[in-house]
């Protein structure tokens, strides 16, 4: 296997490198923009990406009646969950083209719920976030959990109610991915490049996962290379898992796209906030281009290594190979960086993403190049014309609208494991996927 080396100046980003397949053909010009037909209380047609700002302004305006809010995908239309039948607050929804859904479960029950998760569920292999297409928590347990673990959830879950929460088995192990996407390595592991930003100090660096970020403090872009980036911030476990990794080489150009495979690229214009409900993709060198769609916020999982709240739910696959990877929309939207989750490509299962814009906001970067100029290796043959407008819109307020509450993901003080430097989990044999950027790769923590 020969590895390709980036050239000193010029970096793109490249989430992953093998064929893009299936899900490729997904990537095209979309004309969805938001619009109406004129009449107020007609519901309007939104792009997923445009959702959040809309449900933000709602939930200031309705305050306790608010419940949540998802994009349902089918009719491009945003529903907002109100709790009790007041005209006024459904005229308000209706008014800014959204519509709305009348619900059981107030955001105050669901951040209760959550509390009482996390007092008395906090167990390696458990998951949970809110699902406001159902207005439950959605609880998940891997299969680990089992004997008296799975009767404490059960119990615990059971307690808070009908109609609150609701708890599933997965078949796979919850578990970090660490390797995937455009292959960085440091200190034996492999992880991924997300998403070159650049740092508060004007410096060009790139975002990976948390976990990645304490497992070594130098990365190279080849398997036993020179160091080329060095770790400045790493969160995990705890209140997020992201990194930021700075090049070493001040003159580094962090361009900003992200390498679908077979010669194509999206250009990564902005960050932005998940809805539930919309299209994402997420590329991996381990299993290529992959869509889903996001299904819930603000999760919480108990890894292993330790609690990680503040995370996005998807149903996107994911294997051994793909941590830190990016998480990004059709429009060219950042949404999250790759953290962990269960099953695989062929049986599917549960993944959970870094929040881009959380991420970017507590470590005080900005998307893309800055002064160096953002996004000069994109191949607009990508299929990404339309990609929105208005780069580094990160800060991250509005996520918490579509799931209901803030806090559901239980607490940050929840998981704080020794072992979060996965030192296990460095082993990472090649896998030689050739493609742009830096080589790629697998090897993984654990196997599912």
């Amino acid at each position: 296997m020969s590895h390709k080396r980036i050239p000193k100046r010029k970096a793109a980003i490249a989430a992953g490198s093998v064929a893009a397949l299936g899900a490729a053909a997904l990537l095209l010009p979309n004309a969805n923009a938001s619009q109406s037909n004129g009449d107020d209380a007609t519901p309007r047609t939104f792009k997923a990406t445009d959702v959040s700002d809309v449900a933000a302004q709602l939930a200031s305006q309705l305050g306790d009646a608010f419940a949540g809010s998802y994009y349902d995908a089918g009719n491009k239309q945003l529903v907002i969950n109100v709790v009790g039948n007041n005209s006024n607050v459904v005229n308000r929804i209706e008014q800014a083209g959204a519509v709305a859904h009348q619900v059981q479960n107030s955001t105050s029950d669901l951040r209760a719920a959550a509390k009482t998760l996390k007092t008395d569920a906090t167990i390696p292999g458990t998951a949970w976030s809110v699902d406001p297409k159902t207005n439950e928590i959605r609880v998940t347990a891997d299969s680990t959990v089992t004997g008296t673990k799975w009767d404490t959830l059960t119990s615990t879950v059971k307690d808070l109610g009908s109609g609150v929460a609701t708890v599933k088995k997965s078949a796979g192990t919850f578990k970090t991915f660490v390797d995937g996407g455009d292959a960085i390595f440091g200190g034996g592991a492999r992880c991924s490049l997300g998403f070159n930003v650049t740092a508060s100090d004007g410096s060009p660096a790139f975002l990976t996962a948390g976990h990645c970020g304490v497992a070594a403090k130098q990365w190279s872009d080849a398997q036993d290379g020179a160091p080329i980036a060095t770790v400045d911030q790493a969160t995990f476990p705890g209140d997020g898992d992201f990194a930021l990794v700075k090049y070493d080489d001040p003159a580094t150009q962090a361009n900003s796209a992200v390498n679908v495979g077979d010669g194509q690229s999206v250009q990564i214009n902005q960050a932005a906030d998940a809805a539930v409900g919309q299209q994402v993709f997420r590329m991996g060198s381990t299993t290529g281009l992959n869509d889903g769609n996001v299904t819930g916020l603000d999760a919480t999982v108990n890894y292993p290594e330790g609690t990680v709240t503040g995370l996005i739910q998807t149903d996107v696959c994911a294997e051994p190979g793909d941590s830190g990877g990016s998480l990004f929309t059709q429009d060219g939207s950042a949404i999250g960086l790759t953290s962990g989750g269960s099953g695989d490509c062929t049986v599917g299962g549960e993944t959970f993403f870094q929040p881009v814009t959380t991420a970017l906001q507590a470590v005080g970067a900005t998307l893309g190049a800055g002064d160096a100029g953002a996004g000069g290796a994109a191949d607009p043959s990508a299929g990404a014309g339309d990609q929105a407008g208005g780069a580094d819109d990160q800060a991250g307020g509005a996520a918490d609208d579509q799931g209901a509450a803030d806090d559901q993901g239980a607490a940050d003080d929840q998981g704080a494991a020794d072992d979060q430097g996965n030192a296990d989990d460095q082993g990472g044999a090649a896998y030689g996927q050739s493609g742009s950027g830096m080589d790629d790769g697998s090897g993984m923590v654990t196997t599912p």
